[in-house]
């Protein structure tokens, strides 16, 4: 397998489903539509909708049936970006090697295009699914996304800055939920889609909840270790702001072993698939190599 190729086929795939699913610029009120494209459209790494492309694939879903869940996992994503950015919560004047929306546009008009596309994801799923499994990926998506996951992540998060004495539990707690809860939620869709029993859903999840716990640590560390051209993003601003991470409670050295044990862990229940797991394998090993 061609790790390069197989990305960027499936990346491809993902700014074609964008594309298709997403309104125009052009429609109005436009200057609505034109920021949920100038945040959508920013790039990005595209994890999670190409873990639901991947994921998908290991039942032989080779269409584009998939696609739809993809793109509204990705409106959520950029949705929570948007926000994130927002004066209120980071007040962060760059994602993704360009100006946030609310420096873009105004605060405003990026809260509206944030909202938008949160409901937008929905929208896409009972267009385009019916019947149980629609029934299943909005189940899904919402309790990924909503105030006790996502949401509740990002609120523990807030209540944890410059925090002299949180505990790693509250942390794993915050990424658990802030960052985990969508990454599985990514390969948990594209299972659903692709007909996964029970058992494999669980196998899933189980690699999506390692893999998303992996993505934070490493992602505290490159913070910490890297510039901002690139991150993408204001580097340095984790320690700057007092933020609870990973590095600032265990240091660099073990949050290296701890991003290490959990891509095992995730890389060990892909085991289930073995044989069509090669892609999804690569691509957790290689998220590791980022803060090696």
């Amino acid at each position: 397998m061609d790790f390069k190729a197989e990305l960027k086929r499936h990346t491809t795939r993902v700014e074609r489903g964008i594309d298709r699913h997403v309104p125009r610029p052009d429609t109005r009120p436009v200057r609505l539509h034109t920021a949920m494209r100038y945040s959508l459209e920013a790039g990005g790494k595209r994890l999670r909708p190409v873990l639901t492309l991947a994921a998908a694939e290991l039942f032989g879903t080779l269409d584009d049936s998939a696609l739809p869940a993809a793109v509204a996992i990705e409106c959520i994503h950029t949705y929570s970006l948007i926000h994130d950015d927002l004066p209120c919560m980071d007040n962060d004047d760059l994602r993704r090697g360009r100006p946030t929306a609310h420096k873009a546009f105004d605060e405003a008009t990026a809260l509206l295009a944030g909202d938008a596309l949160l409901t937008h994801a929905f929208a896409i799923l009972a267009e385009n699914y019916s019947g149980q499994l629609a029934a299943a990926l909005v189940r899904e998506l919402a309790d990924a996304a909503g105030s006790r996951r996502l949401i509740g992540g990002q609120m523990e998060d807030l209540l944890a800055e410059k925090k002299s004495d949180a505990t790693p539990s509250e942390l794993e707690f915050i990424h658990l939920n802030k960052t985990a809860a969508m990454i599985e939620a990514s390969l948990v869709m594209g299972g659903l889609v692709g007909g996964a029993t029970e058992t494999q859903l669980a196998a899933l999840r189980t690699a999506g909840r390692h893999l998303g716990l992996a993505f934070q640590i490493i992602d505290d560390i490159l913070d910490a270790t890297a510039d901002s051209a690139t991150l993408g993003k204001t580097a340095g601003k984790d320690a700057k702001t007092g933020k609870t991470t990973y590095v600032k409670l265990h240091g660099i050295a073990e949050s290296r072993r701890m991003a290490a044990k959990n891509t095992d862990a995730a890389v060990a229940a892909l085991a289930a698939f073995a044989g069509t797991d090669a892609f999804l394998r690569s691509l957790a090993e290689g998220m590791a190599t980022r803060a090696a």
